[in-house]
């Protein structure tokens, strides 16, 4: 790890993230989303082009109801969001930051050509704004 500040998102970004593809069910998302204690993740296809993000918030209902109901789950693809706020991992950290205030994902993939190649958080930026005071 380098000793300056992270300056940019590909220096904070997580690249090995959790990710679902349309056909997960909203099972297996919950459960991936509390073993990695995320509140939304990137839906990707088979070649990792990022096609959607689901969160917490978009499944608690159905999970609830299907739970409550003892019936099938259902797929990603019918609750995740098609329009997906995603940044370049060369953007700007301080850039971000300053998106962040106005905008209500706590969670951004991160994509180069279309293709995932990581996450990077609110905790994440917060962290690094820290790190940027205190170098």
């Amino acid at each position: 790890m380098q000793n300056r500040a992270p300056t940019i998102v590909r220096e904070i970004m997580s690249r090995d993230c959790y990710r679902v593809t349309a056909n997960t069910s909203i099972t297996t998302l919950a459960e991936g989303l509390a073993l990695h204690r995320l509140p939304g993740v990137p839906v990707v296809d088979e070649h990792d082009h990022l096609i959607g993000f689901i969160s917490e918030q978009d499944v608690l209902g159905k999970l609830l109801q299907s739970a409550y109901l003892n019936d099938e789950a259902p797929l990603v693809k019918e609750l995740m969001r098609n329009e997906v706020l995603s940044v370049s991992p060369t953007k700007s950290i301080a850039d971000l930051a300053q998106e962040m205030l106005g905008l209500k994902p706590k969670v951004f993939p991160v994509t180069e050509q279309g293709r995932l190649c990581g996450i990077v958080t609110r905790r994440d930026v917060l962290t690094a704004i820290l790190r940027m005071r205190h170098s």
